[in-house]
């Protein structure tokens, strides 16, 4: 059985190897997740440590997949911090290990993110992913809208400069 579980900022903090394992394992497989060198483990446990001061302070959230305590998948939620913004949130790092794709992981996390989001009292939702990668396939099956593309967006960890689809959800 896979747990979703809201992590606190503490929670992330004592699963800091789990969570860079899972970033890692996931650039190493090719994902578009601002990693271009699965092997500089510095950088992305680094990342992972810039992000609590944000969850403790409720600036994003964390979701996590888990089974039997292995970290299986995560989810983002980053709210706008300008006045304008406050209906507004981010999707980010929508991860699932690459052993354990194909199994809804990230549908459940993205329906967990949308769910908190709407409790939170977003309007609207926005992320950027690959052109071309799979993961906009579920997004659209999700009944998010293509805003547009952004060509030469993010190196790849294949050194090819890739566009990026904007997307977005209006949540009612």
């Amino acid at each position: 059985m896979i747990d979703y579980i809201l992590f606190s900022a503490s929670q992330a903090q004592q699963q800091m190897e789990s969570l860079s394992g899972l970033l890692q394992a996931c650039v190493a497989d090719g994902a578009s997740v601002g990693f271009t060198d699965a092997a500089d483990r510095e950088a992305i446990r680094h990342f992972w440590q810039q992000r609590i001061p944000g969850l403790a302070a409720g600036d994003s959230q964390l979701f996590v997949a888990c089974q039997q305590e292995t970290i299986l998948g995560t989810v983002m939620i980053n709210y706008s911090a300008m006045p304008n913004g406050r209906h507004r949130a981010e999707i980010s790092k929508l991860l699932v290990h690459p052993q354990a794709r194909r199994q809804g992981i990230a549908r459940t996390l993205m329906q967990c993110a949308e769910q908190r989001a709407r409790a939170e009292g977003k309007t609207l939702l926005v992320l950027d992913t690959r052109s071309g990668d799979v993961a906009r396939d579920l997004y659209r099956s999700l009944d998010w809208q293509v805003a547009g593309e952004i060509p030469f967006y993010a190196e790849s960890t294949a050194g090819v400069l890739d566009a990026t689809t904007l997307m977005y959800k209006v949540l009612v």
